[in-house]
């Protein structure tokens, strides 16, 4: 459990830091199915996509740690919790999104309970070891 935690966590954040400079080099080019938003919407992804390399950032962060601090876990998993409840709130107001936002939803809204499942995994295994150590 401590290594799938592991493996999630630094891949997750790896995947938001390859995405977000995309996102601040290339604004409304860089989202499908977005088409000519206007200057707001570009500015707006620009620097959300600096936001979402940051928010990667702290996954990778979290995922160097020994161990793997259960309460950074759950902060960042509610974060992502969070932004699928945005995508909710905008399918209900404006209707369907592009199919690769539909996507985008399933994996923010299936990803969190497996963090909040896992969040104290390392954490665990490395009193376990204590434990064990303890006992030599």
């Amino acid at each position: 459990m401590a290594r799938a935690l592991k493996w999630l966590v630094l891949t997750t954040g790896v995947a938001c830091v390859a995405i977000g400079p995309g996102r601040v080099a290339l604004g409304n080019a860089a989202v499908p199915g977005i088409g000519a938003a206007g200057a707001t919407v570009d500015s707006l992804g620009r620097f959300l996509g600096a936001a979402f390399a940051g928010y990667g950032l702290a996954r990778i962060w979290a995922a160097r740690q020994s161990p793997i601090p259960a309460n950074v876990v759950r902060w960042l998993a509610a974060v992502f919790l969070l932004g699928a409840a945005g995508r909710l709130l905008s399918l209900a107001v404006h209707g369907w999104p592009h199919g690769f936002q539909v996507g985008l939803l399933a994996i923010e809204l299936a990803m969190p309970p497996l963090y909040f499942r896992l969040a104290d995994a390392d954490e665990r295994a490395h009193s376990q070891v204590k434990i064990i150590k303890g006992a030599e």
